[in-house]
């Protein structure tokens, strides 16, 4: 008898077995049942989060505009417009005043000289460049439509935030110091070199006189984080510069007007404006830290919060601009 025709397309020899007709224990990647295999993210070669937007970069890119020119000029020039307008209106001695302030012992040497500037531009003036630093970083990104750019490159949110950040804080303590320094330099050859003299009385030697300058420049930079805060988070929160700056000066101005109002009474204590001239207690023969130290706790206290709310809405922010 002739064997039986094989079937077409099948080539001869033993027959494979078929699929088992239980239930199959493999994944639709090969793996265990249920199991889905993902592999594993892959990063661009020499690519690292940390690297990218480096503090100098950004520094020199705010160095290099024309607003830190400006404000920079700005505060270099008010301790020459102070012995200008000392040189004209006379010498000031506090007559016929019961009491002795820092602008009628201004002319008594250069650190007295440059404790008066502090006070004339501690409550507004240094107010603006810390403002203008802090509330003019990624508002102006995202106005010059260059922002979504920047995360694109790829810059982490986290490290473009504390990238402008630290140098927006770096520049502001800049200005603090900027004004101080030339305030000195400037008042010792107009007035002489010599001890602070104290409104309450006394005066506090040349060794001392650095150090206590140095704390008051300090306190009012750190009283100076609320402001910093304000701007930084409206910054996140907005495409126009100059509402962040304008809002963070304005709601700066409020605090201090709230402070005034007397009938707030321990309320008032809450207010960062309450503790803005604290640093008066480091201009006293036995230096004073109790109010200096509620004044930063506030401050501080301020300024944690508004930065982690900036963090917190500018990860989950859609970056359209």
């Amino acid at each position: 008898m002739s064997a039986a025709p094989q079937s077409p397309g099948r080539p001869a020899g033993p027959s494979t077995p078929g699929p088992s007709a239980g239930p199959s224990t493999a994944g639709p990647t090969g793996g265990p049942s249920g199991a889905v295999a993902r592999p594993a993210p892959q990063s661009a070669d020499g690519y690292r989060a940390g690297r990218t937007l480096p503090l100098r970069v950004e520094a020199v890119r705010q160095w290099k505009r024309r607003r830190t020119l400006v404000m920079g000029a700005i505060l270099a020039a008010l301790p020459f417009v102070l012995i200008a307008a000392f040189a004209i209106g006379g010498t000031p001695d506090g007559r016929g005043n019961d009491r002795i302030t820092l602008m009628d012992t201004a002319t008594a040497s250069g650190a007295n000289f440059a404790a008066t500037a502090l006070f004339v531009s501690a409550g507004f003036l240094l107010v603006i460049p810390v403002a203008l630093f802090c509330g003019d970083t990624v508002a102006s990104e995202a106005g010059w439509s260059s922002l979504r750019y920047l995360l694109a490159a790829p810059v982490p949110r986290a490290r473009l935030l504390w990238s402008k950040l630290a140098v927006a804080l770096g520049f502001s303590a800049a200005a603090m110091l900027l004004l101080p320094l030339v305030a000195l330099a400037a008042g010792t050859v107009a007035y002489g070199w010599g001890p602070l003299r104290l409104p309450t009385g006394g005066s506090l030697a040349a060794a001392d006189t650095l150090p206590r300058l140095g704390l008051v420049v300090a306190y009012i930079f750190v009283s100076q984080l609320v402001t910093a805060g304000l701007a930084f988070w409206l910054s996140t929160r907005t495409d126009a510069p100059l509402g962040a700056v304008g809002g963070a000066v304005g709601l700066t101005i409020i605090g201090n007007v709230l402070d005034a109002v007397t009938a707030l009474g321990s309320w008032r204590d809450f207010l960062p404006a309450h503790w803005q001239f604290a640093w008066a207690d480091a201009l006293q023969p036995q230096l004073e830290w109790g109010g200096m130290v509620k004044g930063a706790a506030v401050s501080v206290t301020y300024a944690l919060v508004l930065f982690a709310l900036a963090f917190r809405g500018f990860a989950r922010k859609d970056i359209v601009s």
